[in-house]
């Protein structure tokens, strides 16, 4: 069955002047710049909406873990409840890239790991709400604008819904499994690695770009072509460079009702950290 786990521009429009409005989450980021998407939300943003910050919220520092490790419990309760989140309002998170950077990663973070009932990425992101002629906030003063309403949202978070480095090794010789890389094809094949220092793949791994889940305007496909095109197998992990366009991926699997694949949050740029891991290279 679909989920509903997208909202197009129109509707998230109807519902901000409702009594139940959602609250917003600007997910835009740069990996190029911590700082970028800060600044993007303070250019112009959906009004109402608060900045989500990919390498403040939805990440822990770089090192063993990773590029984008997840951040402990803890921590994401903190903040969450800094954002203002209720179990009793919906969230819609957005980006300006079709979900692919962050806005996929916010929505599994809070739906799939820390339980939030109802969460939605804006379909085609900010580009398909500008072209609906939604309009956009610009932040003169310095600090976010005040929650919708008070963070008593207490996560459920459930781990079962990432896999580690081991049972991805593991996998590997398991027919059962299929591992699903979400990087490009050229980084797949090792032919160009602009971020992590080793090129590749994970032996045995499938590469289904996430790019290759929307359609041309920037939205997702219909849930009919996603489950056409999207790689079969019992059981599904999914990863990519660090963790974050991997859940781009989960999101389509979701949109096209099937089982959740595991995501493995190190991706590539943990498993390379072990020289005595695997890579593989080509198609």
């Amino acid at each position: 069955m679909k989920r509903d786990c997208l909202i197009d521009a129109q509707s998230l429009r109807t519902a901000m002047a409702s009594a139940n409005a959602p609250i917003i989450l600007d997910c835009r980021a740069r990996l190029e710049s911590s700082q970028a998407g800060r600044q993007l939300w303070e250019a112009g943003h959906i009004p109402g909406s608060v900045h989500f910050d990919l390498d403040r919220d939805m990440a822990a520092a770089p090192g063993e873990g990773g590029r984008h490790p997840l951040p402990s419990q803890d921590a994401f309760a903190r903040t969450v409840k800094r954002l203002g989140l209720s179990d009793s309002l919906p969230v819609v998170v957005y980006d300006d890239r079709g979900g692919q950077l962050a806005a996929a990663r916010a929505w599994w973070m809070l739906s799939c790991w820390a339980g939030h009932p109802d969460v939605r990425v804006l379909d085609g992101g900010l580009p398909t709400w500008q072209a609906s002629g939604g309009e956009m906030a610009v932040e003169r003063l310095p600090g976010e604008p005040s929650p919708v309403s008070p963070g008593h949202w207490q996560p459920a978070f459930n781990d079962d819904a990432l896999i580690d480095a081991m049972e991805v090794a593991a996998s590997t010789e398991d027919a059962s499994f299929m591992t699903v890389d979400a990087r490009s094809l050229e980084r797949f094949r090792g032919e160009s690695e602009p971020i992590d220092p080793v090129a590749g793949h994970i032996p045995g791994a499938v590469c289904r770009p996430s790019s290759a889940n929307l359609a041309e305007q920037g939205v997702f496909k219909s849930p009919q072509q996603l489950d056409a095109e999207l790689p079969a197998a019992e059981r599904v992990v999914s990863y990519c460079g660090s963790g974050v366009t991997a859940c781009h991926n989960i999101l389509a699997y979701a949109i096209a009702g099937r089982l959740l694949p595991r995501l493995y949050a190190g991706s590539w740029s943990h498993w390379i950290r072990d020289p005595g891991r695997p890579v593989a290279t080509g198609s």
